[in-house]
């Protein structure tokens, strides 16, 4: 490969690899990106799946325990049992897939208290546990037992979940600050390769003015005027490569057409 192609050849082919390699990097660090946008995504709807069946769990417990002590329905016994599995289950599954689990301690503590004082009253009812004062009917105790302490613990139990379905966003800000930082890794390869292309294609543009195109108009004038005016064929200037050639080239030409008109 002569000189003056293998120079072109080289500036497009290093423009090319810099594209290549430019929005490779950009792509996978977009796919780290976009995986952590998901996962983040994820986390959150999941968190939120969980509350809401802990919630609803919770929420179906509090009416079935309504109906046993202020309304002295024992046939809710059974559904205060299932309700309160569903809640422990459903908080099982939160602790064996949350990442950070502090935020569970406060909701795994209200949910123990809430079910040790269940179990007390389905066990013993609340005529053992309170102390009827004196001219207060003892059906009144279920009552009493519901607004002195269950309700108490329900209303604890219900913040922690909330709090926890709202975990998620206290992590937000660090992640975000780490996707920051990925978006500027993959934007920085495309500016990096722009400017160097940029300088290329600058250089490449130089050389072909210098050592080509201006060239190719001195010996296009020349020989125009050879061919009009029978002036010498004279090129000055630093040539190379082909352009030195075609230069040579022409001026044997020329010398050829000379000696065959003398």
């Amino acid at each position: 490969m002569t000189g003056m192609r293998k120079r072109v050849t080289v500036g497009f082919l290093s423009i090319v690899c810099l594209l290549f390699f430019s929005g490779m990097v950009s792509f996978l660090e977009l796919s780290h990106l976009s995986r952590d946008t998901g996962e983040i995504l994820k986390a959150n709807r999941r968190n939120i799946e969980l509350a809401k069946e802990m919630l609803d769990a919770a929420h179906e417990q509090n009416i079935a325990l309504i109906h046993r002590s202020v309304f002295g329905d024992r046939s809710y016994d059974s559904l205060c049992r299932a309700c309160m599995e569903r809640l422990e289950n459903t908080l099982l599954v939160a602790q064996n897939e949350a990442l950070e689990k502090s935020f569970l301690d406060s909701l795994a503590f209200a949910t123990t208290e809430l079910r040790l004082l269940t179990d007390n009253y389905l066990a013993f009812g609340s005529g053992d546990i309170l102390s009827p004062a004196v001219g207060q009917p003892v059906d009144s105790l279920g009552r009493v037992w519901y607004g002195g302490q269950y309700e108490k613990v329900y209303s604890q139990l219900t913040s922690a979940i909330k709090s926890y379905m709202t975990s998620t966003q206290s992590s937000l800000a660090p992640r975000a600050e780490q996707m920051k930082k990925n978006a500027y890794r993959a934007v920085t390869p495309v500016l990096i390769s722009l400017a160097v292309m940029i300088a290329i294609v600058l250089m490449l543009y130089y050389f072909m003015s210098i050592y080509c195109v201006k060239p190719i108009e001195r010996m296009n004038r020349e020989l125009g005027n050879f061919l009009t005016y029978r002036t010498p064929f004279v090129v000055k200037g630093d040539l190379k490569d082909e352009v030195l050639e075609l230069k040579e080239k022409i001026e044997l030409l020329v010398k050829q057409s000379r000696q065959t008109k003398a």
